[in-house]
């Protein structure tokens, strides 16, 4: 299924513009949480600890995610974007469900060092209704042909 828009946590754009993210070499993953969940606040939410009611580690989803493959930052016409591969689970011996989508960047870095820093967030459906993979099946978070997110923007004096 299609993923919604993404939308970069406060701290994500902090940590982009600082250099503790650096999206040319870092590692990033995707985690999936529940409706339930705070993944959808945008403020106040710097690292994956912060967020509530990942989906539970059981039937194809490890806790934590997926690490993303793909991963690229390329400037085309002055418009910068970050793309990677969709992210993909397989349901075993029951099914997954999840309402967000969340990309951090794995590991630790910055000063003081921040450990897996949030980038941005997906609501994975917009009916009032989780994303369901059921045995046997996959759940795929598919990324727009247009990228995760662009940057970009007219000169200022």
């Amino acid at each position: 299924m299609a993923a919604g828009k993404w939308k970069l946590y406060e701290a994500g754009k902090e940590y982009i513009g600082d250099g503790t993210i650096d999206l040319d070499t870092a590692t990033f993953k995707m985690a999936l949480f529940q409706s339930t969940s705070n993944a959808d606040t945008l403020s106040g939410s710097d690292t994956l600890a912060d967020l509530t009611n990942e989906v539970a580690n059981a039937n194809g989803y490890t806790t934590g995610g997926v690490t993303l493959t793909g991963v690229t930052w390329v400037n085309s016409g002055g418009t910068i974007t970050f793309d990677c591969d969709n992210a993909v689970w397989t349901a075993s011996g029951g099914s997954i469900a999840a309402r967000f989508a969340v990309i951090y960047r794995s590991g630790s870095s910055g000063s003081p060092a921040v450990t897996d820093a949030l980038v941005c967030v997906s609501l994975l459906d917009t009916t009032p209704a989780d994303v369901t993979a059921t045995t046997g099946n996959t759940l795929t978070v598919q990324i727009n042909a247009s990228g995760v997110f662009t940057l970009s923007g007219a000169d200022s004096n």
